[in-house]
């Protein structure tokens, strides 16, 4: 199965609906695979062998990742934020691409060599064009999707994902045409993430309305829940943190529409979940855990998890509220020590999965699956005895100070206990002596103070001496990518400069 039959399916089963934009105005199934179809023989007449995604949030975003699959091409989005010299370097590899972009201008300067359309021309053209709407497909083993993943701790790889792992994705995880017709979602994840590609594809598939947001403030989330009367929502941590701290501030109720929300991405402070919870007490939690090269989500906290973590007494449970959850039914979870073999429950190790919607291919580099298709995350963590999956950290981020291998993600929990602490990460910076120091990098809530010593005698309370910070730097905020991920060698390499 390929992502057109997916969508020839939609546009079969709902093709009146309306599934993108605002429910007046918006494009129904029908109309989606009509110019997916028209799209598809504008992109082959190109020639093109890639099509490039240089753009914001919106409609435009379904109409061309379907197009190219249509053309029997791979999707490449790209972060948009990025700097000049950057784009130009990831745009001088593709050969034989198009550009789609709202910034033809700057596509044409950072790429002379390659074809630039007009994002809203080809919008016009798809949508005036008489179509014909059918759909041939590629095949199942053909790419669909190039991403480029995160890059927290190491130069960011092209992360290739075929038509097979997305629909099984797909297929194993969500029902068809099982949303409500009054059901809508709410995308405020960029277009060149795994998540913004997900929630496309599994909406599109339950039949549930997409409005997209592609500014992100916290105000204005809350505004187009409330107005658009959003059903369903998924946010990374950031977001996550702004909106509670945006409900607080107001004093404001949640929204009473939202019946689900979801985030994942990277590692939310017990804290921040605790408060969400308290402030959507209508609202049904989900922590999904997933990767780029696993087509998304791989396991899950659910809500039923949430509020017994939240309100139960036993304090087993109570932990599984830091969990993310367990592993999906059609994916395989282990956690192994440095031989390949299980850990027992508890045990950190290294986070391995296999199943048919794992990829762990890239362009550079071929598949890092191993012979029995396990993929190495890169994640340590461990398994309870239940099954609940406890992420420690990325393997690059081990800080191994005087031959100990501490977890940041340890310390980081620790420091946000803090009531001064707003936010914070922990990097391992070179040391003659120790082979590496640990190095805690603070943003304190604006209405707040404290010191270097305050901060350290506060871990100190909490965790062995071993693993007090040797050095804190207060910071105004931490860099991170636009999913929340903190930019680890940002920090390491910022250290190295002072």
């Amino acid at each position: 199965m390929d992502l057109l039959t997916l969508l020839e399916m939609v546009a079969t089963g709902m093709g009146d609906r309306v599934l993108v934009g605002e429910r007046e105005d918006g494009l129904t199934g029908a109309q989606l695979r009509d110019r997916a179809a028209t799209g598809g023989r504008l992109l082959a007449g190109t020639g093109a062998r890639t099509v490039v995604y240089l753009g914001g949030n919106g409609p435009a975003f379904p109409v061309a990742l379907f197009s190219a699959a249509a053309a029997h091409v791979p999707f490449l989005p790209l972060n948009y934020r990025l700097s000049d010299d950057q784009l130009r370097e990831i745009l001088a590899r593709q050969e034989d691409a198009v550009v789609v972009t709202d910034t033809s201008e700057r596509a044409e300067r950072l790429a002379p060599h390659l074809t630039v359309l007009d994002l809203g021309g080809f919008l016009d053209r798809c949508a005036s064009t008489v179509p014909d709407a059918t759909l041939v497909s590629g095949g199942q083993e053909a790419v669909a999707v190039l991403l480029m993943t995160s890059g927290t701790t190491a130069a960011p790889k092209s992360a290739v994902l075929r038509h097979r792992h997305l629909t099984s994705y797909i297929l194993g995880s969500v029902e068809f045409a099982s949303a409500e017709e009054t059901d809508a979602t709410i995308v405020s994840v960029p277009p060149y993430h795994i998540a913004a590609v997900a929630n496309l594809l599994s909406n599109l598939y339950a039949g549930r309305r997409i409005v997209y947001l592609d500014h992100f403030t916290a105000a204005e989330w809350l505004a187009v829940v409330r107005t658009q009367a959003i059903t369903h929502a998924m946010v990374v941590p950031t977001m996550l943190s702004r909106i509670v701290r945006e409900l607080q501030d107001s004093a404001a109720t949640a929204p009473p529409s939202l019946r689900s929300l979801s985030y994942g991405g990277a590692k939310v402070s017990a804290k921040v979940i605790a408060d969400a919870l308290r402030l959507f007490p209508g609202t049904g939690f989900v922590n999904a855990y997933g990767l780029t090269e696993t087509s998304s989500s791989i396991a899950v906290l659910g809500p039923d998890d949430h509020r017994e973590a939240l309100d139960g007494d036993d304090p087993q449970v109570r932990l599984r509220l830091g969990s993310v959850g367990r592993a999906l039914p059609h994916v395989t979870i282990e956690v192994q020590d440095d031989h390949g073999e299980p850990c027992a429950p508890g045990v950190v190790g290294d986070i391995v999965v296999r199943g048919a919607q794992v990829a762990g291919e890239y362009v550079e580099g071929g598949s890092r699956l191993d012979e029995r298709g396990w993929f190495p995350t890169r994640d340590l963590g461990y398994l309870d005895q239940d099954g609940y999956l406890f992420v420690q950290g990325r393997a690059d981020d081990t800080i191994i100070r005087g031959g100990e291998n501490i977890a940041p993600a340890e310390i980081e929990e620790a420091l946000t206990t803090h009531e001064a602490v707003l936010d914070c990460a922990v990097v391992g910076v070179p040391d003659e002596e120790w082979g590496q120091r640990i190095a805690a990098f603070v943003v304190v809530k604006p209405e707040h103070r404290c010191t270097v010593e305050e901060i350290r005698a506060h871990v100190r309370t909490r965790l062995r001496g071993s693993k007090t910070p040797d050095l804190v730097r207060f910071i105004e905020e931490l860099p991170v990518t636009a999913t929340g991920k903190v930019l680890r060698r940002n920090l390491v390499a910022d250290f190295a400069i002072r």
